[in-house]
C-alpha cells in the first residue's frame, strides 16, 4: 500500500500538463508571428528567411512538450501499475446484469447527472450521440444559448406505435431524454450554481432573493430555507467589517445587523419568535458573545455548506428532483454493496448452492442513513399513514404496524396480532424501511 501512496503522490505534484500548454502557446505564438510576417510581404527570400529562423525555435518547443508529456505519463503509468498490482481485476460474482436490458435509463441518469454538474454542453453532446446510436430517426436539435424555447418541440405521431410503448421502450426513453435538452431546465440548473458560487463566496444576497422569489413554494413544503438565509445574513453583518470583509459603514456591524432585523425578521414571527427573540436579546452581550450563552447562536463554522446544502436540496425540490444526483447514489450504493455480494457468492460456491432471484439481493445491505429511502406504509389498523415519529413495525408473525398501535394494542410487555393468532413481546418487534 506504501508504493500505492508513493505513486498518487507523484501524480498530485504533477502540475497538471501546465509546462506543456504554455510551450504550445509559445509555438503558436511563434507560428503566427511567422504567418503574419509572410503575409505582409512579397519577397520569396524574405519569407524563406522567416521559415528557417523558426525551425529551431519550433524544434526546441516541441522536444519540450515531449519531455513535459513524459514525465506526466511515466506517472501515470506507475500508478496504473500500482492499481493494478493492489486492485486485480476480478469478475463480478453474477453474470446477470440487471441494467443491461434498460440501457436509455442509464443514459438518462448520466445526462441528468452531467446537467447537475453545469456540464451543459457536454450533456447535449451526451443526449444527441445516445439518441444516434438508439435510434435512426434525425437527432434532436442541440441547444444553444439563444435557442428560441419554441424551436425545442418535435412534433409527435400520434399513430407512431412506439407512443403506446412500454415506458423502458426506446422511442419512450428518446422523448425522456429530449426533455433534458429544454432551454428551462439548463437555464435553471445555470441559477442554482450561479447562486451555489455566491454562497460559497459568502453571499447570501442571491440565494436570499430566489428563496423570497419562491417563498410561496417553500412555505407551503414547510421549509425554512428562507428564515435560515436571513438568520445567516444578520449574523454575518453583527460580525462586523473585519469578519465579512463587506463595507465598514451603517449597514454592517451590529448596528447595520440590528436595522436588518428590523426590517426582515417581523415576517418570520410567527413560527420563529423564540430564535428571533434570542437573536435580537443577544445584544446585550455584543462585546462578549464568545463567552455568551449565545456563542452557539453567533458560529458560523459550517453555517454557510450547511445552508449551502439546505439550498441545493430545496431548489431541486421545486424542480421535483432529488438534492443528490441519481447516478451518484446509486453508483455509491452499488460500490458498497458490491463486497458482500462477491462474498455472498463465494460463500454459496463453496457450500454447492445457488442464487436462484436474478431481480433482488439475497442479503441485506448496509447504507448510510442518508440512503434510506422510505415509502408510503398506512397502518393497516389504524388507517393513518406512517411517520419517522410513528414508523411501521414488524412484529414476530410477520404482520406490520405503526409504532403507536403497536403500543396502544401492547398488554404490558406482550401483544397479541389482530390478524393472527400469534403472541409475542413487544421488544421482538423490529422497525422496518421499506
Amino acid at each position: 500500500m506504501d508504493s500505492l501512496q508513493h505513486a498518487l503522490a507523484e501524480v498530485n505534484k504533477m502540475r497538471r500538463l501546465s509546462t506543456a500548454v504554455d510551450h504550445v502557446d509559445k509555438i503558436i505564438e511563434m507560428l503566427s508571428t511567422a504567418r503574419e510576417q509572410v503575409a505582409t510581404t512579397l519577397d520569396p527570400h524574405t519569407t524563406s528567411l522567416t521559415m528557417t529562423k523558426l525551425q529551431n525555435p519550433i524544434k526546441v518547443a516541441f522536444e519540450r512538450v515531449n519531455e513535459d508529456l513524459k514525465e506526466v505519463s511515466g506517472a501515470h503509468k506507475k500508478l496504473g501499475r500500482a492499481l493494478d498490482k493492489h486492485f486485480p481485476l476480478k469478475p463480478l460474482p453474477s453474470d446477470h446484469d440487471a441494467m443491461a436490458e434498460y440501457p436509455d435509463l442509464i443514459n438518462r441518469a448520466i445526462a441528468m447527472h452531467l446537467l447537475r454538474e453545469g456540464q451543459f454542453s457536454v450533456a447535449s453532446t451526451f443526449i444527441d450521440e445516445a439518441q444516434d446510436a438508439s435510434t435512426h430517426h434525425a437527432p434532436y436539435q442541440r441547444l444553444d444559448a439563444d435557442t428560441p424555447d419554441d424551436d425545442l418541440d418535435e412534433p409527435m405521431d400520434e399513430d407512431d406505435p412506439d407512443m403506446n410503448a412500454s415506458p423502458f421502450t426506446t422511442a419512450s426513453t428518446n422523448q425522456d431524454l429530449s426533455s433534458l435538452q429544454s432551454q428551462e431546465l439548463q437555464t435553471k440548473f445555470a441559477e442554482m450554481y450561479s447562486i451555489l458560487q455566491e454562497l460559497k463566496a459568502r453571499n447570501l444576497g442571491p440565494a436570499i432573493d430566489w428563496a423570497r422569489s419562491n417563498s410561496d413554494e417553500l412555505e407551503a413544503r414547510g421549509s425554512n430555507l428562507e428564515f435560515e438565509l436571513i438568520k445567516l445574513q444578520f449574523v454575518w453583518l453583527f460580525k462586523g467589517p473585519l469578519v465579512n470583509g463587506l463595507p465598514d459603514n451603517e449597514r454592517n456591524g451590529r448596528s447595520g445587523a440590528l436595522d436588518y432585523a428590523r426590517r426582515n425578521f417581523s415576517r418570520f414571527q410567527g413560527r420563529h419568535f423564540a430564535e428571533i427573540n434570542r437573536l435580537v436579546g443577544a445584544m446585550a452581550f455584543a462585546s462578549n458573545i464568545p463567552d455568551s450563552p449565545y456563542k452557539q447562536d453567533f458560529a458560523i463554522d459550517g453555517a454557510f455548506m450547511d445552508v449551502a446544502s439546505s439550498f441545493t436540496r430545496e431548489f431541486c425540490s421545486l424542480l421535483g428532483l432529488s438534492a443528490e444526483s441519481p447516478l451518484y447514489i446509486a453508483a455509491t450504493a452499488g460500490a458498497l454493496a458490491l463486497p458482500y455480494q462477491m462474498k455472498f457468492v463465494e460463500m454459496s460456491k463453496a457450500k454447492g448452492t445457488e442464487w436462484t432471484t436474478a431481480n433482488e439481493l439475497a442479503f441485506e445491505t448496509p447504507l448510510p442513513e442518508r440512503m434510506l429511502y422510505h415509502s408510503i406504509f398506512v397502518c393497516p389498523v389504524a388507517k393513518e399513514q406512517t411517520t419517522e415519529a410513528n414508523p411501521p413495525m414488524m412484529i414476530p408473525c410477520g404482520h406490520v404496524l405503526a409504532k403507536e398501535t403497536l403500543q396502544r394494542l401492547c398488554k404490558g410487555s406482550r401483544l397479541k396480532c389482530p390478524y393472527c393468532p400469534s403472541e409475542g413481546q413487544i421488544k421482538d418487534a423490529r422497525q422496518i424501511i421499506l
